[in-house]
């Protein structure tokens, strides 16, 4: 098997259910004011499998006309992203080792079919700050690699409440989630794992 890229961090548990119930009531609130949507793939126009939003002064979006960006509006709604809680940025504080404040949160909801396909995130334009990921929900399958997106890649099982960071040597790691494992987590009313990606965009 290959070993976890430099600099990524791994923090099993790093939450405990308390603060796993805490911390989805909270995005819950925020997803009520900035509805999840599906992205549209560049050039071809094809739905993601998962459903999307953003906290924060940016949100990352997608559409067939205009591709990835960061933008101040919900596509969908017109209106202002929420503001990232409270608790994230203190997360963010504790972990990123970056002197900033993330500038964007993506939640993005998998249901029991959805994928995420290898990618990098490199659509920011700071790369120092690194990528500050929360599971939660049902365990996936999460793989990451080197900077090429042929190369070989790790497997990682990520539960509920884990927390990873792309840091360092990391950051531009291609990865991506190839499975969800449905029931293994009673978190969520139902099936499905919220993830949670905190980004500092500009410099």
């Amino acid at each position: 098997m290959k070993e976890l890229p430099e600099d990524f961090v791994y923090l099993p548990g790093y939450l405990d259910r308390e603060a796993q119930v805490s911390l989805l009531e909270t995005v819950r609130a925020g997803v009520a004011e900035a509805p999840l949507f599906t992205p549209i793939m560049p050039k071809t126009g094809k739905p993601m499998s998962v459903r999307m939003t953003n906290f924060g002064t940016l949100g990352w979006v997608t559409d067939k006309e205009r591709g990835y960006r960061y933008q101040p509006m919900h596509p969908v709604t017109a209106k202002p992203w929420p503001a990232i809680p409270p608790v994230l940025l203190d997360m963010w504080h504790r972990l990123a080792n970056y002197p900033k404040d993330p500038e964007a949160c993506l939640v993005n909801f998998y249901g029991a079919d959805a994928r995420m396909g290898l990618h990098q995130d490199r659509d920011e334009k700071e790369f120092a700050a690194p990528v500050l990921s929360i599971s939660l929900g049902d365990t996936c399958l999460f793989r990451i690699g080197g900077e090429e997106r042929t190369g070989p890649a790790a497997s990682l099982k990520l539960s509920s409440g884990d927390v990873v960071l792309l840091a360092g040597k990391s950051r531009l790691a291609f990865h991506g989630v190839t499975r969800i494992y449905p029931g293994t987590s009673t978190l969520l009313k139902g099936e499905g794992r919220v993830n949670l990606t905190l980004r500092r965009v500009n410099p």
